[in-house]
């Protein structure tokens, strides 16, 4: 008798030790319907990466960016996920939220397979299509490398056609602009159907001095829920790249997602996977003083417009518990 309670003590140390330290939590993310960072969610339900860390999430599908950033200030939804730029701009605001990293994937300038462009002075007089509008990250930074490469601003020598992702992958496969920059998800599929790379943002990035490996995408949670239910938050984080390591080497995780993948065939399917696979980000907390540069990058060409009144990375932007 003594022995079966021995065992039976043992048996129930070993299980509580092993349980999560969040228990029945319900954590709620504003997502859009359909894109990537789906991807990163369904993985995480299907295969209980999030009950594993003592949690549930919960998706809330939303109608578009900024419905889900009204969803976090209203309390209706815990996470969304944005860009670390607009959570300095919150913080700088009065809103103080933290950004937990979700993908460093950036995008690209192409142009079509027959093109003769092989630089961006070549764009000079021509038209780029742009997704994202005038003070588009991508474009930004694009804009900061022509100025040092040519001395020349491209917006000023350029003519600029700004639309919404679908318009400009339409119009850069009809060759209605010379140039498209647009998010990476659409970029794979545009090079998929024979356009090509002039230059990556990554590539101006660093020769501009910065570190293309600092994640832009990220769960964003208000600071105020991180202090009251830390180990949450911590969860939110080993979940989000237990999904990652799955997907950087399970093929069969791919294949159950591809039915929401929007991949007309298996090279789109592809191209899809590789660049979710690129931009995942290293398991590490952000490099602070390179986030300052491009911070600083931002604030010189994109201005009020993109950063309200805020001149300087705020404290507190970036996650740092486990």
């Amino acid at each position: 008798m003594l022995d079966r309670f021995c065992l039976g003590a043992f048996a129930l140390v070993a299980a509580l030790s092993a349980t999560p330290a969040v228990l029945a939590e319900d954590l709620t993310i504003g997502s859009l319907a359909s894109g990537t960072v789906r991807w990163e969610l369904d993985t995480i339900q299907h295969y209980g990466l999030d009950k594993a860390e003592g949690f549930e999430l919960k998706i809330v599908e939303l109608a578009g960016n900024p419905a889900t950033q009204v969803a976090l200030a209203g309390g209706e939804v815990d996470a969304i996920v944005s860009d670390w730029l607009w959570v300095a701009q919150q913080r700088a605001e009065g809103k103080a939220y933290v950004f937990i990293p979700f993908s460093t994937a950036v995008g690209a300038l192409l142009v079509p397979e027959g093109s003769p462009a092989q630089s961006l002075a070549d764009l000079k007089g021509k038209r780029i299509g742009i997704a994202g509008g005038p003070v588009d990250k991508s474009w930004l930074i694009l804009r900061a490398y022509a100025r040092q490469e040519t001395g020349e601003d491209l917006a000023a020598v350029t003519e600029q056609v700004f639309g919404a992702p679908p318009m400009i992958y339409e119009a850069g496969l009809s060759g209605e602009v010379d140039g498209a920059i647009n998010f990476w998800n659409f970029l794979a599929k545009m090079k998929v159907h024979g356009m090509r790379e002039l230059i990556t943002v990554a590539d101006a990035a660093t020769a501009l001095g910065l570190d293309p490996a600092t994640p832009l995408l990220g769960y964003v949670m208000d600071e105020k829920l991180v202090q009251e239910k830390p180990e949450l938050a911590a969860a939110l984080k080993r979940a989000s790249r237990a999904a990652k390591d799955l997907l950087l080497t399970d093929e069969a995780a791919w294949e159950r997602l591809r039915p929401i993948m929007n991949a007309d065939d298996d090279a789109e399917y592809a191209a899809l996977r590789d660049g979710w696979r690129q931009g995942v980000p290293a398991d590490a907390p952000v490099d602070e003083a390179n986030a300052a540069k491009v911070f600083a990058l931002m604030v010189e060409l994109g201005g009020e417009e993109l950063l309200g009144k805020v001149t300087a990375l705020p404290e507190g932007v970036f996650y740092k518990g486990d």
